[in-house]
């Protein structure tokens, strides 16, 4: 028979992080944080949270999938994998999920480009200001110097 308040406290971390999970896609690491947060046992979640994962409930890999659907319109890959390791996603999953969406970072550039500028800069403190907008967003040096050369075929 268990202890008092040992069974009520697995079943409220349960119900925390399927509560969790049902709103959203999380990684691991961001799960372990607001559980934590809330108060729970390291041990215990790190527990439920392994069985969460062999049952595919949790997966980073899906995350970060989840992660740079919602925000690749707006940031380029240096952000994208920025945010994805804060999370606590590693660097093979962010390459795998990154690589995928390569081919569109370009064309993507120049979207977030075209929708903060309405032309080229007309000078060399305007480029500047283009430049640091989307260093901002995360795009590469040579993405940004492809968009605001090639202006013509956005």
């Amino acid at each position: 028979m268990p202890e008092s308040g040992v069974e009520p406290q697995a079943s409220k971390l349960r119900e925390r992080a399927l509560g969790l999970l049902a709103r959203r896609e999380h990684s691991r690491v961001e799960l372990t944080r607001k559980l934590e947060q809330a108060g729970f046992d390291a041990a215990d979640i790190r527990t439920l949270l392994d069985g969460f994962e062999a049952k595919k409930w949790l997966s980073d890999q899906r995350f970060a999938e989840s992660y740079v659907a919602d925000h690749r319109a707006r940031a380029g890959s240096i952000k994208l994998a920025y945010d994805l390791r804060q999370h606590g996603v590693s660097d093979g999953i962010i390459d795998t999920v990154l690589g995928d969406n390569r081919d569109s970072e370009l064309d993507r550039a120049r979207i977030v480009w075209k929708k903060k500028f309405a032309s080229a800069p007309a000078d060399a403190a305007e480029k500047a200001r283009h430049i640091r907008f989307m260093q901002s967003r995360g795009f590469s040096p040579e993405i940004i110097r492809r968009v605001i050369k090639g202006t013509d075929d956005i």
